[in-house]
């Protein structure tokens, strides 16, 4: 059943799909990431921070 405050027709958004760092990156400080046609390097920082580079 529908809360009130939800409109009938509008599709209920689903949860977005999460994974750790940690497993993403297996071990390893640099993954590369292939989306239409261009790799994209996703870097573990020394300060353990993510930066994602083209």
């Amino acid at each position: 059943m529908r809360s009130s405050a939800e409109p009938a027709g509008v599709p209920t958004a689903l949860p977005v799909r999460r994974i750790s760092s940690q497993r993403l990156l297996a071990g390893e400080r640099e993954l590369v990431i292939q989306h239409m046609g261009n790799e994209y390097h996703l870097r573990l920082t020394r300060n353990g921070k993510l930066i994602l580079t083209k």
